[in-house]
């Protein structure tokens, strides 16, 4: 199949969307199919490292979202509609469509191109956090742009029943892979444990975008805790004032690759606050790494985190309960490990490569579809 994937976001970017359409490329060209990739240029001095690309790379036009000028957003180009037609595109593949996208479904749908709309980004959560507002208008843009697509996939059983609950039709579940053989308990590393905890403290970790909607000022509690050393992995318009809230908190800035895998392996507990996840790549990968896991009891984790066998789920935003999940952890070496043990065992399965040839399923099945009724 010769497939173009549009995408909001694909690395030098670091985020759940970028990562997913990386690993989808990748999984096509390991297949024998032939993906394209059309995505928002980086930032001028941020460039692609072209090796990275499994795939041909067209970038269109893009500048920085205002306050938030790690995320770039797409201008209009007829680069676009022009890659569609010069690879000869069997199928479109939406990556959490929300301006590019639209894009793209526009132009599949001129040129009579199946697309798959993959659902990742809780835009209404993201309404009620930065606007306090515009919730149900963000649903509406979500049915719009979803409505149109052949089929619609949610990573999690949380965002499947959200997405048919406001009349998005279509949909079928498709959830994310993990790199098993990056994210293994034995990158645990001690010399890095000792630089992070100097004084033997149980080190609890997040890892991921610093951003209001992640709600990491719930850790508070948790710096609080005797014996604890809480560890932030990322980056984002959050920082300066994360760092005044967690005292005592170490900031390691954004980290990937086997790095990030080292620094996984070697936390004692992984904590995630933010309610608005469709998925929670990062409660994954942790799991992958033996690390036991406390998360919100809400969307993507509620389908990851077995609570009392892999992890602890908690209310969500309620700093207390996450301060007291955390310690029950700190305090129990055993429970650690059984957890830390079984959820390594829960996602060994879930290799990207698994999770690829559903995707590939779910892209023949939109084929076969529009060819029946092309027939009858």
């Amino acid at each position: 199949m010769r497939v173009v994937i549009v995408t909001e976001s694909f690395p030098p970017d670091v985020n759940g969307v970028a990562n997913c359409a990386l690993q989808t490329a990748r999984h096509l060209v390991d297949r024998g199919h032939a993906p394209l990739v059309v995505a928002p240029a980086p930032a001028p001095g941020n460039k692609a490292d072209a090796a990275l690309a499994p795939c041909p790379v067209v970038h269109v036009p893009s500048l920085p979202l205002p306050g938030y000028p790690q995320v770039r957003v797409a201008l209009p180009s007829r680069r676009l509609a022009a890659a569609l037609v010069e690879h000869r595109a069997d199928v479109v593949h939406l990556a959490s469509p929300f301006i590019l996208g639209v894009r793209g479904m526009a132009a599949a749908a001129r040129l009579g191109i199946p697309a798959v709309a993959v659902y990742q980004t809780d835009l209404a959560g993201y309404a009620r956090t930065y606007v306090g507002a515009g919730e149900a208008a963000a649903w509406r843009r979500i049915r719009s742009v979803h409505s149109a697509a052949d089929r619609t996939l949610a990573p999690s059983s949380a965002s499947l029943r959200d997405l048919e609950a406001h009349g998005v039709p279509r949909v079928r579940l498709w959830p994310r892979g993990v790199e098993t053989g990056r994210f293994r308990p034995d990158r645990r590393d001690e010399a890095l444990r000792r630089e992070l905890a100097p004084n033997g403290e149980v080190i609890v970790g997040y890892v991921g975008r610093l951003a209001p909607e992640k709600q990491i000022e719930l850790l508070a509690g948790v710096c609080a805790l005797p014996g604890v050393r809480v560890v932030v992995v990322g980056d984002g318009p959050s920082r300066p004032g994360l760092e005044e809230t967690l005292p005592g908190a170490v900031f390691l800035g954004r980290r990937g690759g086997d790095d990030l895998a080292r620094i996984f392996a070697s936390l004692d507990v992984f904590a995630h606050t933010g309610p608005f996840e469709t998925f929670c790549q990062t409660v994954q990968e942790a799991m992958a790494s033996g690390v036991p896991v406390v998360a919100p009891a809400v969307g993507g984790p509620l389908d990851l985190v077995d609570h009392g066998r892999t992890g602890l789920l908690v209310p969500p935003r309620d700093a207390d309960a996450v301060r007291d999940a955390v310690a029950t952890l700190v305090a129990d070496p055993a429970l650690r490990a059984a957890y830390g043990s079984a959820g390594r065992a829960t996602v060994e399965g879930r290799t990207w490569a698994a999770v690829g040839d559903r995707l590939i399923a779910h892209y023949e099945d939109v084929l076969a579809a529009r060819t029946a009724v092309m027939a009858a």
